[in-house]
């Protein structure tokens, strides 16, 4: 069994910063991919970055104020967020494609969502 636990998050005001981290952990073989997705109330889930061998990718509203980055050691990714704005206010998930052994597809794992909320 493998779960995605999220850290951070939080109420800060516009042009803040934030840092959100999950780390992977239970039966954990191989990380093919790791990121974020966020959902504001009345909005559909939206990629918001991710992490991979071949690189990263941002949706564009976050592009230059937010990085992504992994500690592979300890199967944990982070997202470091600058120049919030109130739009950016969501729940965020972390998202995964995790392989529990060698002989196991790459499954989809989510994490239990945390709040961020940009407000003067």
């Amino acid at each position: 069994q493998v779960q995605l636990v999220e850290s951070g998050g939080g109420l800060v005001q516009p042009g803040g910063s934030l840092r959100l981290s999950c780390a992977a952990s239970g039966s954990v073989f191989s990380i093919n991919l790791m990121g974020w997705y966020r959902q504001a109330p009345g909005k559909q889930r939206e990629l918001v970055a991710r992490i991979f061998s071949g690189g990263t990718d941002y949706v564009d509203s976050v592009k230059g104020r937010f990085t992504i980055s992994r500690d592979n050691a300890k199967n944990t990714v982070l997202l470091e967020m600058n120049s919030l704005k109130p739009e950016d206010t969501a729940v965020y998930y972390c998202h995964a494609l995790i392989a529990s052994n060698r002989y196991d597809f790459a499954r989809v794992y989510w994490g239990q969502g945390a709040q961020v909320t940009v407000s003067s």
